[in-house]
């Protein structure tokens, strides 16, 4: 894959650099705020090689990629000039315009994806590390009294140690603050002196107020309150002092002001905050485990998919700060092998070449935990296996929650996790996980899939006349989801489309071509049978004046099935923001009782239109 090149497009099209106000990127998509959405043409970065699909979602428009995410990234930033290229630790940006206004339900979830994203990798890789850490105590590998144990559990455990350092850090980043002046803030709060106070219970008084002992290290919720007060308040310092000095004595009244402020009211406000939402996050699991379990298991992936899932982040790793563990983590994990089996079952039943691949990457991405090639890619684009997957999600989640399986430390749901579920319930998080992926796999094996033809073109020349092959090799969807209003209202008649793999056009009835248009991008033949065909070739594409196109026939040409009727070249179709989706209409589709599309899912050596006569009544088998 040429980085540059897929950067210079994705840049072209999302209306230019002058239309980005922010732009980062996590571990699957790029995300950008813009200011103004109109000017992204979403159809064309859809069709480019190295893209999965365009997400719009809690305010930013994202571009899911897979990953070589970062490698994008960094091309893209090159070509735009945008700040801090080569960590995910800064949104870069062009400008400070917030660009559309976003509601503050996107506003809030922006946020937190803002302040979780930029660490997220090495919190989940420490969370996976304790979790091999017990698994090797549990089965008496190593003992916690030995120095190999104590240096790598410090390794896993720091991060969640001072975790309000790193919040710190990246809170203050989106609020725009002073983001060193946010980490002393958050240092303080873990001052080794202070924290043996606060663990002693020893009641320390600041000028006569009493200072509620309270222990920050791993909160999660009082630093982030913290930093959104020193928001307000630094901005009023700014103004307070010259130019000359400011930089001095904004920071030293910062922490003049904040540390006693946080340890007096802020911190324990978010305290009982964070107790609030672990008390009532578990009275609601410990009401019905089960269905919570079911909830959890079947839609995490759609929470994942409108971008909400940020939300439960906080919530996850509060509980394990608060309560030591967590039970959302093990029913998310269900729902994540889930769609890794439906995945597994997409690569080894799909007879496109290209699904296949992807299924079979996705497949072993997700059982990482980055589920978005695999969502994007491969179970939403086929529908079915999608909600097979849910289906899979949640008997897994099911099994979970009612084991009641814990988690000891944050990470990725994903298999890696499975360590750190050890302890209550771990059996039962086995047998869910284990239903959950075998769920979504061999749902989706049996029933993910429309009905295929295993016929090849010579089984397929004996079939009726009334039956259309299809003229190019890819994907079939609806004709009414294609983006173009003429061909989806189905006004010019009934029929599919395809998504093609290959730019080669081939005939899909034995006929004779009636219509051979000078651009090259389409093409009509009327069957033997009377059938009258149209093969249009792209949504558009009319514009390019017979560029990319080289057609193979001639009017009144006598065809057979497969015979070669037009080449395209997809990638320069696709380069030049054409959508190069393969129409295939049957115009006089009033001559008959029925134009149906089969149950085939892709059009590689498939007949994928079956038709009907008027003669055939109305409930008779059709002459397939």
């Amino acid at each position: 894959m040429d980085y540059s090149e897929l950067a210079q497009s994705i840049l072209t099209n999302i209306g230019g650099k002058d239309n980005i106000s922010k732009a980062w990127h996590c571990a699957t998509r790029l995300r950008f705020n813009l200011k103004s959405t109109d000017k992204a043409n979403t159809e064309a970065i859809e069709n480019l090689d190295g893209v999965i699909t365009v997400v719009q979602s809690a305010g930013q428009y994202q571009v899911v990629i897979g990953n070589a995410v970062a490698q994008v990234f960094a091309a893209l930033a090159d070509l735009a000039g945008l700040a801090n290229p080569d960590t995910a630790a800064d949104a870069a940006t062009t400008t400070e315009d917030a660009g559309e206004k976003q509601n503050i339900i996107n506003r809030f979830i922006a946020f937190i994806s803002g302040i979780f994203t930029p660490f997220l990798g090495a919190l989940a890789g420490a969370g996976i590390l304790k979790g091999l850490l017990a698994l090797a105590v549990a089965f008496n590998w190593m003992s916690t009294t030995s120095g190999a144990y104590k240096i790598w559990y410090s390794a896993g455990d720091a991060i969640f140690y001072f975790l309000p350092v790193f919040l710190a850090f990246t809170a203050a980043k989106q609020l725009k603050v002073n983001q060193f002046v946010a980490v002393s803030l958050g240092a303080a709060l873990l001052y080794p002196t202070l924290v043996t106070v606060m663990t002693n219970s020893t009641t320390l008084h600041f000028f006569g107020i009493p200072v509620v002992p309270t222990t920050y290290t791993s909160t999660v919720i009082p630093i982030l309150l913290a930093v959104w007060v020193l928001s307000y308040l630094e901005p009023v310092l700014d103004k307070l002092f010259p130019a000359a000095i400011r930089n001095i004595f904004t920071p030293l009244f910062s922490l003049i002001i904040m540390v006693p402020l946080t340890l007096l009211v802020v911190g324990p406000i978010g305290g009982l905050i964070g107790n609030g939402l672990a008390s009532g996050v578990m009275a609601i699991y410990n009401f019905m485990p089960i269905g919570a379990g079911v909830i959890m298991g079947a839609f995490w992936q759609v929470f994942v998919i409108f971008g909400v899932h940020w939300t439960f982040v906080p919530l996850m790793m509060n509980n394990i700060a608060k309560m030591g563990y967590d039970p959302l983590l093990p029913i998310l994990s269900a729902a994540v092998l889930s769609q890794a089996g439906a995945a597994l079952a997409v690569f080894l039943k799909s007879r496109d070449q290209k699904m296949k691949a992807l299924a079979g990457s996705s497949f072993v991405t997700a059982l990482f935990g980055i589920t978005e090639p695999t969502i994007y890619g491969v179970t939403l684009k086929l529908k079915r296996p999608f909600y097979c997957a849910v289906v899979g999600g949640a008997l897994g989640g099911a099994i979970i929650g009612a084991a009641g399986t814990h988690a000891s430390s944050f990470t990725l749901p994903s298999l890696l996790a499975v360590p750190t579920f050890l302890g209550h319930g771990f059996m039962g998080e086995v047998i869910g996980l284990i239903v959950a992926f075998l769920g979504g796999a061999i749902l989706t094996y049996f029933f993910g899939f429309a009905r295929q033809q295993q016929a090849d073109h010579s089984v397929v020349s004996d079939q009726s006349d009334n039956t259309v092959m299809a003229p190019v090799e890819g994907t079939i969807i609806p004709l009414t989801s294609v983006h173009d209003e003429v061909f989806a209202s189905e006004a010019m008649g009934k029929g599919l489309a395809i998504v093609p793999n290959k730019g080669t056009v081939t005939a899909p009835v034995d006929g004779t071509i009636t219509a051979v248009y000078p651009t090259g991008h389409a093409i009509g033949i009327t069957a033997n049978s009377g059938a009258e065909i149209l093969i249009h070739i792209g949504i558009n594409t009319v514009q390019l004046n017979g560029q990319y196109f080289e057609t193979m026939v001639k009017q009144n040409q006598v065809v057979k099935r497969g015979d070669l009727l037009t080449k395209f070249d997809v990638d320069k179709i696709k380069t030049a923001g054409y959508d190069t989706t393969v129409m295939v209409i049957i115009t006089n589709t009033a001559d008959y009782q029925m134009v149906k599309p089969t149950d085939a899912t892709e059009a590689s050596d498939n007949w994928i239109l079956e038709l009907q006569p008027k003669e055939i009544m109305e409930g008779a088998p059709a002459n397939v």
